[in-house]
C-alpha cells in the first residue's frame, strides 16, 4: 500500500459525500448479524428502553441497529445525510414491514424536541464535525430527548483507545468479495487522525478521504455536560464494565438533565 498522497487531508466535510457506492456495501457486509444483536442488546439494557419506547438513531447509516431495535417493538427514527444509506434502510424496512420513520439530514439539524425515550449513536460515528460541531450534535441530541432519558455513544475514537499498541498505521480486511484497505496518519498536535479508504471489488475500486477528531475521555465527558447531560459513564465494553486502561471500545451512556 502506498504512502499517502496528496492532499493528505480529507475536506472538513468528508461526510457529505463519503457514503456512497461501495462504501455502502462493504458497511452493509463488515458487521455480521450477532454483532447487531449484541449492539442492540446493550442499547436497550443501558438506554433503559421500556416496551415501545421511542428511540433515535443518529446517525443511522443503512439502518442495521435501527432495523434490529424495531425488530424488538421499539418505535425508531433514523437520521442520516447518505442517501445511498437511506435508500438501503427503506428497502430492508419495507421487506420486512418494520415501520421506522427515515429521515435525511444533517446529524446536527434535528427538528424534535423532548420526543424520544432515547437515542443512539453507533458505529464509531462521533468525531466527524470537529470541536464546535461534535458539541452542537451533542447539544441537538439532549434537546431531542424527554428530561431523563439516555443518549449513548459507541465506539469512540478516544486517544486512549488509539494509543500504542492499538493504534494501527495499515490494515487490511476481506468481506465477501469485498477488499477494505486503510491508512491512518493521527496528528498529536491537532488532535485529527486523517484516513484513507480503498475499496475495491472485482474490478471496481473507490478511494475515500476521511478525518476523525481524536478526543481524550475528559473531553468528551466534558461535552456531553455542556450539552445538558448528567450521570455521564464510560463504558469498556458491550458488556457495560468501567472504562480502564486496558480498555479496547469506550462507549458512553449519559442521562438528559432533569432540568
Amino acid at each position: 500500500m502506498s504512502r499517502l498522497e496528496v492532499p493528505p487531508r480529507a475536506p472538513e466535510e468528508w461526510w457529505r459525500t463519503f457514503f456512497t457506492g461501495l462504501v455502502v456495501d462493504f458497511w452493509r457486509a463488515a458487521i455480521p448479524p450477532e454483532a447487531t444483536a449484541a449492539e442492540a442488546d446493550f442499547f436497550a439494557r443501558h438506554l433503559a428502553l421500556t416496551p415501545g419506547a421511542r428511540v433515535l438513531d443518529v446517525p443511522c447509516g443503512h439502518g442495521r441497529l435501527a432495523l434490529e431495535l424495531a425488530r424488538r417493538g421499539y418505535r425508531l427514527t433514523g437520521v442520516d445525510i447518505s442517501e445511498d444509506f437511506l435508500a438501503d434502510a427503506r428497502r430492508s424496512a419495507g421487506d420486512e414491514g418494520l415501520a421506522v420513520e427515515w429521515h435525511q439530514s444533517d446529524m446536527r439539524d434535528l427538528p424534535w424536541r423532548e420526543d424520544f425515550d432515547g437515542a443512539f449513536c453507533g458505529g464509531s460515528s462521533f468525531g466527524y464535525l470537529g470541536d464546535a460541531g461534535d458539541l452542537d450534535y451533542v447539544r441537538a441530541v439532549a434537546r431531542t430527548l424527554k428530561p431523563g432519558a439516555r443518549f449513548s455513544i459507541d465506539a469512540v475514537k478516544a486517544a486512549e483507545v488509539i494509543a500504542p499498541p492499538h493504534f494501527r498505521e495499515r490494515y487490511a480486511m476481506d468481506v465477501k468479495d469485498i477488499r477494505f484497505e486503510a491508512e491512518n496518519r493521527y496528528d498529536k498536535a491537532t488532535g485529527w487522525m486523517e484516513s484513507r479508504y480503498t475499496i475495491t471489488r472485482g474490478e471496481a475500486s473507490e478511494a475515500r478521504l476521511a478525518r476523525h477528531r481524536i478526543y481524550t475521555y475528559r473531553e468528551v465527558a466534558a461535552m456531553l455536560q455542556e450539552a445538558g447531560f448528567e450521570g455521564i459513564r464510560g463504558l469498556g465494553s458491550l458488556s457495560g464494565e468501567p472504562f480502564g486502561p486496558d480498555s479496547t471500545r469506550l462507549i458512553f451512556v449519559a442521562v438528559r438533565s432533569q432540568l
